[in-house]
């Protein structure tokens, strides 16, 4: 049976914490302000939370977190990822009338699907989990107002770590007590910067943070930079913070559906006091040393960091059901992995290929891509595309789906059975949004799939995310 009911001006946090005290086996379904929020509990240990802006978005930054560390996936296997389990992905608020919860998170069937390929282990999964717990908490603790139900869950997800409720809630405290210091300039990590007048001076002092950081200021949030430029969110904002206090660099208001996410307010209690701890774990240093429990679980502890109990390896790499085993009783927190980065030292400038034959979308693709570190060749005749991509050998290429011809879907089979273009990311240019188009995409060897309409910041995203 669930049990309803109303939050106002009542702590988040205080809920999660007395269910955890409870030490209950349930669901938490928040709703607020049109979000939806999921947080999965097992004898009051968090198996997984989730909430529905873009939970593959966040994924996918995670999983680039992972990979600046262990290099476990190729831009190719994360973009598969995104095809296989995004389209068509379940509506996370459910019937608000149900007692069953909606499906299980699609990005958590991507992770359980990841294990499964081993193209990351048990213990890389943990830490994924972990982190995008953390991120999903530090919103949901931002929450004053909304509806919230509990549901009885039996089985509903694959476990593949349990969390300390009490540690992890400690760890987006603290990270949200960071951001409370840079209020009121800095109200969501979510707020995209721009360079007021961009300046010889300022491009300089940027590049004291990161080489191209002033490049990538045209639409990527405060969120996304961090990834990109793999640092600590906090930090990298903290160091932005005199430039944007002073009006050189601009916040516009978070892209939606972001802007739907909760906006962080000043706390004066913790506002003083706050004092930034940065945890330096070089994950996979040293190799991980194994012990077994007398219930065969497999605990991993890695170098400087606590235990992270996971199921037994052999187990998950069997098929995905044998995902949910249940791991060991016992829960604690794995400490992430490190983001502090080292200065790029060359300067790489991309070559990207588009071919459309609409001059409009050429001449707005070059314009949204005009900058030093892309150089762009348009292609409007089709029939020619595939010797002008011989001869300029590109980093990447853009292609339209739907021309006059030949189809977007042929030239792709057609480049792709060119030995010299197997691993050149191919991106498809299209305004078809329906699961069969990407599918086909997918089919004739396309890398990604971008909708049109779509804006600077989409088509940033998409090309850094082949290219970085």
């Amino acid at each position: 049976m669930n049990i309803l009911g109303t939050f106002t001006r009542l702590r988040s946090l205080s809920l999660l914490r007395h269910l955890s005290n409870c030490h209950d086996t349930t669901c938490l379904h928040v709703l607020s302000n049109s979000v939806t929020w999921l947080i999965y509990l097992e004898q009051g240990k968090i198996i997984y939370a989730t909430h529905s802006v873009e939970p593959f978005d966040r994924l996918e930054r995670h999983l680039r977190r992972l990979d600046h560390q262990l290099s476990a996936l190729s831009t190719e296997i994360r973009v598969q990822v995104r095809l296989m389990f995004e389209a068509d992905s379940p509506n996370l608020s459910g019937d608000s009338n149900s007692d069953k919860l909606p499906e299980q998170p699609p990005e958590y069937q991507a992770i359980c699907w990841l294990v499964s390929q081993r193209h990351i282990n048990p213990t890389q999964a943990a830490i994924l989990i972990q982190e995008m717990v953390k991120e999903v908490l530090e919103s949901f603790s931002l929450i004053n107002t909304g509806n919230y139900k509990l549901i009885s869950i039996v089985n509903q997800l694959p476990v593949i770590c349990r969390i300390d409720t009490e540690k992890i809630l400690e760890m987006c405290e603290q990270q949200l007590r960071g951001w409370q210091t840079l209020t009121p300039h800095i109200s969501s990590p979510y707020q995209r910067p721009y360079l007021r007048v961009p300046t010889e001076v300022l491009k300089h002092q940027l590049s004291a943070i990161h080489q191209n950081l002033a490049t990538w200021m045209k639409g990527f949030s405060l969120r996304h930079l961090a990834v990109i430029v793999n640092q600590d969110e906090v930090e990298m904002a903290r160091q932005l913070y005199q430039y944007i206090s002073s009006g050189e660099i601009v916040l516009h208001e978070p892209d939606p559906p972001f802007d739907k996410l909760p906006l962080i307010t000043p706390d004066e209690n913790h506002t003083v006091n706050y004092v930034t701890e940065v945890v330096n774990n070089q994950l996979g240093s040293s190799a991980p040393s194994l012990n077994r429990t007398s219930n065969g679980t497999v605990t991993q502890r890695l170098a400087g960091s606590s235990n992270v109990i996971i199921p037994n390896t052999r187990q998950l790499y069997q098929d995905q059901q044998t995902v949910s085993q249940p791991v060991s009783k016992e829960s604690t927190i794995a400490k992430p992995p490190s983001n502090t980065f080292a200065p790029a030292t060359n300067r790489k400038v991309y070559k990207i290929v588009s071919v459309d034959d609409s001059p409009t979308v050429l001449r707005e693709i070059s314009r949204f891509l005009e900058h030093e570190n892309f150089s762009v060749v348009t292609i409007n005749d089709p029939v020619k595309a595939v010797m002008s991509i011989i001869r300029n050998k590109p980093d990447l290429i853009l292609l339209d789906l739907n021309m006059d011809g030949i189809d977007g879907y042929e030239l792709c089979k057609i480049i792709r059975n060119n030995s010299m273009f197997k691993k050149t990311p191919i991106v498809m240019v299209t305004g078809n949004k329906g699961l069969v188009d990407k599918v086909k995409a997918r089919l004739v060897g396309a890398s990604g799939y971008l909708t049109k309409p779509f804006t600077q910041a989409d088509l940033l995203k998409m090309v850094f995310m082949h290219l970085t």
